[in-house]
């Protein structure tokens, strides 16, 4: 089992969030958009929160600020995280706004003040769990849009519970967080996802 369990880590990294969370968006919201749209929106997401990270995080490495793709030291964090902030800001403020996709907008607004909790963890040489901080978002996100579009989403919201459980203990294994700082994630990424529910449903 310990040599299946960093699978997890890896099958969610927090760079497949965002995109994870716009394509239960698209799946469980019962607006509809054209085709274009769909593409559109897509594309944004994809270049933004994936293919500019994967960039900058080539960039980094190469110069040595940070050492792999799990940013295990603390020291690494706050560049990868400054960036995260940034790309957020530009996603909410220019293409993800919240007339065009409320929900999605707020569990990007939601993402936005996770990172920044998480950033400000640092000079308290805190590390809150990246994992955790995206997993227990999503999870939130998926249980919202069910409850905003009356769907019976009890096998989807179960089977991202146990993906929770499986995902700290993929990092428990890896020696990459305290049970501590798993849980610190956990709290990042739900709370700001919880208390903007009030706004969307």
């Amino acid at each position: 089992m310990k040599k299946i369990l960093p699978f997890f880590s890896y099958l969610f990294h927090p760079i497949f969030i965002p995109l994870l969370g716009t394509i239960f968006y698209v799946l469980l919201d019962t607006r509809y958009f054209t085709l274009a749209q769909y593409l559109g929106l897509f594309l944004q997401i994809i270049i933004v929160t994936f293919l500019l990270p994967i960039a900058f995080f080539y960039l980094l490495r190469t110069f040595g600020k940070i050492e792999n793709i799990m940013l295990s030291d603390i020291a690494h964090r706050k560049i990868p995280l400054l960036l995260h902030i940034m790309l957020l800001s530009i996603l909410i403020e220019k293409s993800i706004t919240v007339d065009r996709f409320p929900p999605l907008y707020f569990f990007f607004l939601g993402g936005l003040f996770s990172a920044l909790f998480a950033f400000l963890l640092l000079y308290a040489k805190i590390k809150a769990s990246i994992h955790m901080i995206g997993m227990s978002a999503l999870t939130a996100f998926i249980i919202g849009l069910s409850l905003k579009n009356q769907t019976n989403t009890i096998n989807l919201v179960t089977f991202f519970m146990f993906m929770n459980g499986l995902v700290a203990s993929s990092r428990l294994v890896m020696k990459a967080h305290t049970t501590k700082e798993l849980l610190i994630g956990f709290l990042c990424g739900i709370i700001p996802q919880l208390a903007l529910l009030y706004f969307w449903l």
